[in-house]
């Protein structure tokens, strides 16, 4: 993901700032929104977009359209990115933008205002009740330790994310503590525990079938043949069959 950071956000009508880091829901590692900073513009503010907002990347000119206004985003809720993203600030951004909400039934026509109303009030409820909206920050997350079923194998270099779907992919593990210069590639899907605490993360792989793994080459394009190898060395079943 470290090759999307620092593109710019193009807004209908002009640009609004760069893509700083993003939030993912940790319960489906679906990408919810782009934290951009918006630099000179609007000083010391960075604000949130969510993926369904975005159009397609242009990467030669290293451009990312919006369908918003810069006044939209200037008028936007301000929070803070640097801290938890609570459930109540996110009823507030999607009703400025008319953003469906991703937790419960979206708005429409068949909605009533007063039915929308009382939902959004529910999944404010909800998350307080369990105290977490699942909201993780990338940059926060890279670090983590790894932990195979048998060893402790590296640590979360970074991630690939489907831009289409905005669904995090893979985790790129850095191993080369004890294969030297080796990164391998290490799907959500088999994750089986996360301590936020202790910044560690357990995978249902073993040491073993780390080291047999083909090596991830960030400066190549992901094919089917080589996501067919990484799926058959840990005996994990392929997420598009």
């Amino acid at each position: 993901m470290r090759h999307l950071s620092g593109l710019s956000i193009i807004a209908l009508d002009g640009e609004i700032g760069k893509v700083h880091s993003f939030f993912f829901d940790d319960s489906s590692w679906t990408i919810r929104y782009l934290v951009v900073d918006t630099g000179r513009w609007l000083p010391g503010r960075k604000v949130l977009i969510s993926p369904t907002s975005l159009g397609p990347p242009d990467w030669k000119t290293h451009m990312f359209p919006v369908t918003l206004t810069r006044e939209q985003v200037r008028s936007s809720p301000d929070i803070d990115t640097d801290k938890p993203v609570s459930r109540q600030r996110e009823v507030e951004l999607r009703r400025h933008y008319h953003w469906a909400p991703y937790w419960g039934v979206g708005y429409g026509f068949e909605l009533m205002q007063q039915q929308a109303a009382a939902a959004d009030q529910a999944a404010v409820a909800v998350a307080e009740a369990k105290g977490d909206t699942h909201l993780r920050s990338t940059r926060e997350v890279r670090g983590y330790r790894i932990h195979a079923t048998d060893a402790e194998i590296g640590h979360i270099e970074d991630f690939i994310v489907s831009d289409e779907e905005w669904i995090i992919r893979y985790l790129v593990a850095d191993v080369g503590t004890w294969l030297a210069g080796r990164k391998v590639l290490i799907s959500p899907n088999w994750v089986r525990g996360i301590s936020w605490d202790d910044r560690e993360v357990w995978v249902d792989v073993t040491k073993a079938q780390v080291e047999t793994s083909p090596p991830y080459n960030e400066s190549e394009s992901l094919s089917r043949r080589y996501e067919s190898q990484v799926h058959d060395v840990y005996g994990h079943p392929k997420y598009w069959e």
